[in-house]
């Protein structure tokens, strides 16, 4: 499987606008923000990329179901589930 993003890019600098109570509890709390930031946006574009192939593919397996719900598996007649 294909990497998301490389995971040995160097780290960049940048600037965000949040809300200044989020960031004040998220420091109280010794809330990581660079790592859950990364980890959100991981997430986020998981969700992305996973909804992209989908609309990519969707004529394909639109077809491949049909296929199935008219014609069945080539092992319909011999499984035992």
């Amino acid at each position: 499987m294909t990497a998301l993003y490389n995971l040995h890019a160097k780290k960049k600098a940048t600037n965000l606008s949040i809300n200044s109570d989020l960031l004040k509890k998220a420091k109280e709390l010794h809330i990581n923000i660079s790592n859950s930031l990364e980890k959100t946006l991981i997430e986020l574009i998981k969700e992305q990329e996973m909804k992209k192939w989908e609309a990519q593919n969707k004529t394909s397996i639109n077809s491949y179901n049909e296929r199935v719900a008219k014609n069945g598996t080539f092992s319909d007649e011999i499984r035992s589930f």
